[in-house]
């Protein structure tokens, strides 16, 4: 995987040499939140496991940071209108996956978001009000990754934990202290846990491909036979990650407990 291709990175010979040190499968919380930069990037990192999850009772909510408004390669878009679209295609894509809980749009500038107190404090905010037990999030320290909102993104992810878990962060809030269980980055240099998503591949591509309009940009996907390229990539990938540890498809990620 190039370091600035989204989603689910291919296992390095390193990683798959530590394979017996990994952490498998967390247990199905109660309540899940995954914290994306823009529209789309959470079911690439994650949508195969929200799925799983959901079809087993699990609450998953979506936090979107950015408006998606520079998503597109044309140049003579209506950006307004590309925002709507964007946000209406978010929704599709959690009710793909099932997803049940809520889909939160932050709303900053696409390509201008920055891991600032106050944006740190929106997103501690609402990880007191949906209290998830567990966290899902770009890795922020993901080496050579260019685009800015993603490496924000995941410090913002990181950052508001320890925001509101802690009672003397962002007081205003008015709302009790919320301390997540586990935070699982996805996109990560030195990944640690796996979770078997065999059987849940297809509803990733479906709620993917409720983002029609990244098919050119983000999936190289243009046409029909471009499309099933894309499918095809994605299901090899998970499937290759899967069979270093035995199972028809994985998801894997940056593990981090005792939060």
């Amino acid at each position: 995987m190039a370091a600035n291709e989204p989603g689910q990175p291919a296992l390095t010979p390193t990683a798959t040499a530590a394979a017996t040190e990994w952490t498998r499968n967390t247990a199905v919380p109660r309540s899940a939140l995954a914290i994306g930069a823009h529209p789309d990037d959470i079911e690439f990192g994650a949508g195969a496991t929200l799925a799983k999850w959901a079809a087993a009772g699990c609450v998953v909510h979506h936090l979107v940071c950015t408006d998606g408004s520079k998503g597109t390669w044309n140049p003579d878009a209506d950006i307004d209108a590309l925002i709507e679209t964007r946000q209406a295609e978010q929704r599709n894509a959690a009710r793909a996956l099932g997803a049940t809980g809520e889909v939160v749009f932050l709303g900053h500038v696409d390509g201008e978001l920055e891991s600032t107190l106050e944006v740190r404090s929106e997103v501690a905010r609402w990880i007191r009000r949906l209290q998830p037990e567990v966290i899902l999030g770009h890795d922020p320290w993901k080496r050579y990754r260019l685009h800015p909102d993603h490496r924000h993104a995941g410090l913002l992810a990181c950052d508001g934990i320890v925001a509101a878990r802690d009672p003397h962060f962002f007081r205003d809030h008015g709302l009790q202290p919320h301390r997540p269980d586990v935070l699982l980055l996805w996109e990560a240099d030195a990944p640690d846990h796996l979770e078997d998503v065999s059987g849940f591949v297809d509803t990733k591509l479906a709620a993917l491909e409720a983002h029609t309009s990244q098919f050119e940009s983000t999936m190289k996907a243009r046409d029909e036979a471009e499309l099933e390229s894309f499918r095809r990539r994605i299901r090899q990938r998970l499937a290759d990650n899967g069979s270093r540890f035995g199972v028809g498809a994985a998801e894997i990620f940056k593990r981090i407990a005792d939060l």
